[in-house]
């Protein structure tokens, strides 16, 4: 059986089969996966957890990368090294946490795909192809996110028939 789902984005609305229940199992799992690898890389990350502070300082001053220049400017700017040191951990455990609940699930996963956008262009060690980790996390995300993941047994769809969201129909992108 196949039922119909819609999404919104950018103001244009599209309708696709979803193929049933195996698909939307499918994706619910790649959600709560995705959610799940994320809580928990910022979770291992916080100093009561690891038993010290997380610092990026040699990742980003020893990054091959083609935005090095970026990353050293980062490294050798103190506040912005503290600003980093902190939103990395805190960034992808709430990132995980939005996505596993499925709660503001297309902005979680926006959040996301910059991350692993950073990390892939930070890892850019490509001498065995340009397919790697971070380019795999980073389409996880893009899937979560354009899917509209967070309404499959997430708290998106629970809001979205809100009220509230209908005064306000731009929180749908956020949503979702």
């Amino acid at each position: 059986m196949t039922t119909t789902q819609t999404t919104s984005l950018f103001g244009r609305t599209d309708a696709f089969d979803d193929a049933g229940s195996a698909a939307t199992y499918l994706l619910l799992a790649v959600r709560l996966i995705t959610g799940y690898w994320f809580l928990h890389a910022g979770w291992t990350k916080f100093t009561f957890v690891a038993g010290e502070p997380f610092d990026a300082t040699g990742y980003l001053a020893n990054a091959d990368s083609p935005i090095a220049w970026l990353f050293g400017f980062v490294a050798e700017t103190p506040w912005l090294l503290e600003f980093t040191n902190f939103m990395i951990p805190v960034g992808e455990f709430l990132i995980g946490l939005g996505v596993m609940l499925g709660a503001l699930t297309r902005l979680a996963a926006f959040f996301g795909g910059f991350l692993m956008v950073l990390f892939y262009l930070g890892n850019a060690d490509w001498a065995h192809g340009y397919v790697n980790g971070d380019l795999m996390g980073l389409l996880l995300f893009a899937i979560v996110g354009i899917f509209a993941a967070g309404r499959v047994a997430g708290v998106d769809g629970f809001i979205e028939d809100t009220e509230f969201v209908s005064q306000r129909p731009w929180l749908r992108y956020l949503l979702g």
